[in-house]
Order: structure tokens, then sequence, then C-alpha cells
């Protein structure tokens, strides 16, 4: 890749993030004739589409829309994905070449390596024209006569429009840094606080101590938190509770309030207890019928009930069977940023032009992706909001 950043170097549109928003809207606005510049302060290019959907990149989900998001302006995120939409995304990854499938629920992986992926919006940017600084390092953003004048680890650079696509707090191992959140708090733009969204939760002490060592078990069940309502498998750790159901019931969990686990989500508990309210069987190994043994075990020593069911009586087991479809667990806090698959929160979207991504109170500043407060659910939503926000600064900057 070129690198450039020659002091005082003149340009259109500079891009600041080189993930998969900065190298769609890089490569649309270079699409469309602008001179930009690709600014990336990290070694290597889209790590994280690297790293996604186990190497395979779950690049979108044919099912999204604004529903699968959440922001404390929920109709935010809805111009932006009818405008360029999962179809168009689909449609880019064909014109290249690049085999994929749908896995399930609308979620679309490469049948090879996420790579293809890395190398497809690098060669888009490549074809329009867009110039590379990389690594480069941006000390300082002021305003210029023609916009935005940039202070790099390359030498200056100016342009008309600035670009955020710098993601949030995730893996910062790869890179994550707040630099995207200080640009929009410097221009007078509200953050909305960030925490970490699709990430693995942590027992409290006493939880941890009972359940602790049902690491790798894995439960089909339905997980509600707040107004999220979810479907998926859960999975026992050594520090708490992952899994699909977990990781999309975390994005709501305000911190205080329990989460509300069914593990029995196909049955009405308390009614198939009575109807066994003769057996001799004692509970754990009634629910070993439905549950893996280990896990029912557990819950029953937990629940301090051993005893057969035919002695419980029909109030005790219709107590036990609406503990087994509500079972509230308080989690003592999530696992961070460096377990999460993205971050919740960022640049206030009442700030911004839903049309255009841009600020409106500074004229030619535009956040996109991650670092905006658009979470989308976990399986492609995430990427379709980057391809989406991405595209429609692209065609404004």
């Amino acid at each position: 890749m070129a690198r450039t950043g020659a002091e005082g170097d003149a340009f259109d549109v500079i891009v600041v993030g080189a993930g998969a928003a900065g190298m769609m809207c890089a490569a649309v606005a270079g699409g469309r004739g602008r001179r930009v510049l690709l600014v990336e302060h990290y070694t290597v290019v889209g790590e994280k589409i690297r790293i996604s959907g186990g190497g395979r990149c779950n690049f979108t989900n044919t099912q999204a829309s604004a529903s699968n998001y959440l922001s404390q302006n929920p109709d935010f995120c809805r111009g932006a994905l009818a405008r360029y939409t999962p179809r168009d995304f689909i449609a880019l990854v064909d014109r290249h070449g690049i085999a994929h499938h749908e896995k399930k629920l609308g979620q679309r992986f490469c049948d090879d390596s996420s790579l293809d992926i890395v190398e497809m919006l690098k060669t888009e940017c490549r074809d329009a024209g867009v110039q590379w600084a990389m690594p480069c390092s941006v000390h300082r953003v002021t305003r210029s006569p023609r916009g935005f004048s940039l202070a790099t680890s390359h030498g200056d650079a100016d342009a008309a429009s600035l670009v955020i696509a710098t993601g949030g707090l995730t893996v910062p191992k790869i890179g994550a840094t707040p630099f995207g959140y200080r640009i929009a708090e410097q221009f007078g733009l509200a953050v909305v606080p960030p925490r970490p969204a699709l990430v693995p939760l942590a027992f409290a002490p006493d939880a941890l101590a009972r359940y602790g060592d049902l690491s790798g078990v894995s439960i089909d069940a339905g997980v509600a938190c707040g107004a999220g309502r979810f479907r998926e498998n859960l999975l026992f750790t050594h520090r708490g509770l992952s899994g699909p159901a977990i990781l999309q019931a975390s994005s709501y969990w305000d911190g205080r309030t329990p989460l509300s686990i069914d593990v029995l989500p196909d049955l009405d508990a308390p009614a198939w207890l009575a109807s066994r309210a003769s057996s001799g069987a004692r509970l754990p190994n009634v629910l070993a019928e439905r549950l893996p043994k280990r896990f029912a075990q557990q819950w029953c020593d937990a629940h301090a009930v051993a005893e057969p069911l035919r002695v419980l009586g029909p109030s005790r087991l219709r107590d036990i069977g609406e503990r087994l479809n509500r079972w509230d667990v308080l989690p003592s806090g999530t696992l961070g940023y460096n377990k999460a698959e993205v971050t919740a929160g960022g640049v206030d979207t009442r700030g911004l032009s839903s049309r255009t991504m841009g600020a409106v109170s500074v004229p030619g500043l535009y956040f996109v992706g991650e670092v905006v407060d658009v979470t989308g659910w976990l399986g492609g939503y995430n990427f379709q909001w980057a391809w989406s926000s991405a595209h429609a600064a692209g065609e404004a900057a």
C-alpha cells in the first residue's frame, strides 16, 4: 500500500480508520472522483474483519432492519440501512467472486476466509484511487480554511471533509482506542457512554462456586433482559455465562437487573412436572431427561430440591416449574472489552444527519460504523451497519 503524508497534502476527504466502515467509505468517496486519504494507526488493516466469524466473517445478515439495533435514537439507522441493504453488499461480494453461504437466521459467511472481504475492500479502495497512510498516528485535528487539518506522524494533511471510522473500544490488542469519541467531544458532539456489548457475563462469587465447574456445558435456552428476548444456546464457562443467547442479552443488560433464563423453553415446566407428579424419580433425574445431567444436578442442588416428585406436592412442583421457566441470574459484570464483540454507546446520533452521517453542527465532519451509538445484534448486523453508514457518508463527503 502506498504511503503518503508529505507536509501540506490537500485532499477532498480524509478517512481516519481503515476497518470495515473506513475502507468502505473511502472506496465509495473515491469512486465519486474525490481525492481520498485513508489513515490507519495500526500495522494491519481490517483485523476485526479477519478474526470475525471464526475466520470466515459473518459479513451481513439478510434480515437486517432497524429492529435489530440498539440506540438512544432507535430510528436513526433506518434510512442508511434502507439505502444500502444487505442485498447491495452481497452483490458487491458476488462481483468479486467471493463464495459465501447462509449459515442460519440470515447470517452470511465466506466459504473460505474472512481475508477475502479484506482483500475485496482493499481492491475497491485501490480501484477508486484511495491513498493510504499506514501506520500513521493522528496527533491533532483542527479546523482549517479548507475544512480540517490533521497533524500526523506522516506530516500534515488538509481536507474539506473528515470521516471518523475509528470504531469502539473492543479488542484493544488490535488497536482499539477512544480516538473517535475524543474528536466528537472536541467538536461539541455528545457521546453516549461506551460499554462492552455482545459480551460474556461473569457469575457472582456464590453462583460461580455453584456452577463454575460446568464449564463447556451448553443448553438451549430463552434469555430475557429488558426489551431483549433471545432463544439460542447458552454456554457455561469457568467465569460465568456465554453463548449466543447470553451475548445477545448482554447488550440490553443494565448492570443491575437479573437475567431471566428459561432452561426449558419448549415446555410449560409447571404443567410438565404436574404430569409427572406421581413419579418416584428424583427431580435431578427427571430434569436430566431434558437437560444435561450435570446442570440438572447442580441446579437442583442450588435450589435445595432432591426429593422424588411424588413427595414434593402440587404447590412445590408448580414453584419449581416456574423457576425452571424463569431462572433469575444477576451477573457480577461483563468480561470487558477484550471479550466483547462490539462497543455499545458512542457518538450521539441526535447530533448527526441520518441521511449523510454528518455532524449537523460541524459541516464536513462525519462519523460511521461502531464509533456511532448504533449497536446491532449478533449475526452480521454490525457489519451491515458498517457498510450502510459508510456508504451514506461516502456518497456525501
